[in-house]
């Protein structure tokens, strides 16, 4: 089955260079548009696509509040990719904390695209940029500190969240730790349990809020 996806931003002509860049791929398919994220929770119920394509600043309702208002209506949410032109911007920052799955830049080339949808749709998190991870430090607080204290992480847990912050798949750090693929999954599975986190994106939050992980 392909990836379905849904596409926001208030720029017709953006969503229409994503439409083109995803459909030219076989396992990729963009099930609607929508101009705000107004629209977003009711075109989810109709059309359940897999990956939303979500502009982070838009004029009646932006991606933050978007993406809160699918993950707190909808059942069996999607994943929210944030599309944005500034890498450094604060609203990308906040969407990732409202529960955004991935952070792609709208002047990324067409391969990126494609690959930042099927890694979003298949539960991996995207590698944050510098400016962003920078961005989760200065936001360092107690609660992320106290959250990463009572999840009392073993060592190896402790190993696989340093480079799940780096951004790595998990076939990509078990390679790292030469242990197998499975192995990482239990230990993001234990990993986001003990944090509390709803998936990756919110545990490498919670890593760099809390200082376990410093920006490079």
């Amino acid at each position: 089955m392909p990836v379905t996806v849904l596409l926001v931003d208030d720029e017709p002509l953006v969503r229409a260079g994503l439409r083109a860049v995803l459909e030219a791929q076989p396992d990729i398919e963009v099930v609607g548009e929508a101009a705000d994220g107004a629209s977003v929770v009711p075109l989810v119920r109709q059309l359940r696509p897999d990956v939303v394509a979500m502009d982070v600043r838009m004029p009646l309702l932006d991606g933050i509040e978007a993406t809160r208002a699918v993950l707190r209506t909808v059942d069996s949410p999607p994943k929210i990719l944030v599309v944005t032109t500034f890498e450094n911007d604060e609203y990308v920052y906040q969407a990732l904390r409202a529960g955004a799955d991935g952070f792609l830049l709208k002047r990324a080339r067409p391969s990126e695209i494609v690959h930042a949808v099927r890694l979003v749709a298949e539960g991996e998190t995207l590698l944050f940029p510098a400016a962003v991870r920078a961005l989760a430090a200065e936001y360092g607080n107690r609660h992320a500190r106290a959250a990463l204290e009572r999840a009392a992480l073993t060592e190896r847990e402790e190993s696989v969240l340093r480079l799940m912050a780096r951004g790595l798949t998990n076939v990509e750090i078990a390679s790292e730790l030469i242990i197998g693929a499975e192995t990482v999954k239990s230990h993001v599975s234990a990993i986001l349990a003990k944090l509390g986190a709803r998936d990756r994106t919110q545990a490498v939050i919670t890593a760099y809020e809390s200082g376990f992980v410093a920006p490079a």
